[in-house]
């Protein structure tokens, strides 16, 4: 049996050696290959289904294509840098973060009757954006000072580092990003290993707050729910573009009208053709099949980033990769939901597909933190006998 057990283990050395051997140049850059294919293919489909939602317009995609350089060379930047010290920075970028949503309610830029932007002449950004990563990162961290799984105490002082900035955010307004955020730091609550009492608590405290909330949101959030529950109610202003949305979406069929062919988003029926609603585009011009390999390449991209999660070797890291990994899913869902209208319309991109700089840039510095994990880990820190 001892014999057994140690030519198990000799083999098992042997492989993994071959395998950091063959993936040594990879390891160096600090690149994960299968999460960086993901990403390249579905950003590829992006540019496809942008170029036709754009009305062929080559600006856009130029614009779309420079934010596609910047994003990647922060990808790589962010890859560079070991765990720790993103858990040493994480108050400090969550700090700032903080601040700028201050800043942004005192100065910030107006666009489209919100007020999300800040305008540093050079670059125009939304500070929310990076929330969607300094949040997890900041729970995360605290977390980690703190004995797993945590008490209420712990659980109550992390919901404040989370319900600040989405109540900041929330008053751009800009409900879709607080949201997320609010997602993205309840996700490292839950993989923190948080009671399913504590959890059910939170759960029935938002459910009786949930109608206090509603009175508080604005008119066109209240008119976007009660849209959702019936959207022929306002077929021509507060329906209209869930309307328009599934008419594309069904009109496609299982192959679709093909390529520059789609008439809601080129006869401009379709709002928000470009951002927002660019799935919609892709159902109409591809169809259910187009459809389909959207999908698959985003559950491809997640389930790649679970394995990461799996084999972090740290709380703060293994908390923090579940946090960035569920919050990219999230997004997609939530768009994916609200374009086929089993979601109310809210305002957030369809991952790596929409057009938007600050979105693509700050969603490649989460995969540059997740493949960071990855390939700063310990090769042999996963086997079976240690």
């Amino acid at each position: 049996m001892k014999e057994h057990f140690t030519r198990f283990i000799n083999k098992e050395l042997h492989r993994r050696k071959t395998c950091f051997s063959y993936k040594n140049n990879w390891q160096r850059l600090h690149i994960d290959p299968p999460l960086l294919i993901g990403i390249l293919l579905l950003m590829g489909s992006g540019f496809i289904i942008l170029f036709s939602a754009s009305n062929e317009n080559t600006s856009i995609i130029m614009r779309q294509l420079t934010s596609a350089c910047i994003a990647f060379t922060c990808l790589f930047i962010f890859a560079q840098i070991p765990p720790h010290k993103y858990k040493n920075w994480s108050p400090w970028v969550y700090l700032i973060g903080l601040s700028l949503l201050f800043v942004v309610l005192i100065i910030g830029t107006i666009g489209k009757g919100a007020q999300r932007w800040l305008n540093l002449g050079i670059i125009r950004f939304q500070p929310s954006e990076i929330m969607k990563f300094a949040v997890p990162m900041a729970v995360a961290w605290y977390f980690s000072q703190k004995p797993l799984p945590p008490n209420l105490r712990s659980v109550c002082l992390s919901g404040l580092l989370i319900l600040i900035p989405v109540l900041l955010i929330a008053k751009q307004p800009d409900l879709g990003t607080a949201l997320l955020v609010l997602f993205s730091g309840s996700i490292v609550l839950l993989f923190a290993g948080t009671s399913w009492r504590i959890i059910g608590s939170i759960c029935l405290a938002a459910g009786i707050a949930g109608p206090i909330l509603y009175q508080h949101l604005h008119e066109y959030q209240r008119k976007r729910v009660l849209t959702f529950l019936n959207p022929e109610l306002d077929p021509l202003g507060s329906g209209y573009h869930i309307i328009q949305s599934k008419i594309a979406v069904g009109s496609g069929g299982l192959f679709g009208k093909g390529w520059l062919n789609g008439s809601q988003s080129h006869l401009h029926f379709l709002p928000e053709h470009t951002t927002d609603f660019i799935f919609a585009v892709c159902g109409e011009e591809f169809g259910l099949i187009g459809c389909l390999v959207v999908i698959s390449l985003i559950l491809f991209i997640l389930f790649r980033c679970l394995h990461i999660v799996r084999y972090a070797q740290d709380d703060y890291s293994r908390l923090l990769a579940a946090g960035l990994s569920l919050s990219f899913f999230l997004s997609a869902f939530v768009n994916i939901g609200m374009v086929t209208g089993i979601l109310p319309v809210v305002g957030i991109p369809l991952p790596l597909v929409s057009y938007g700089g600050t979105s693509l840039v700050t969603l490649s510095m989460a995969f540059g933190i997740l493949m960071s994990i990855h390939t700063h880990r310990d090769v042999f820190s996963d086997m079976p006998f240690r």
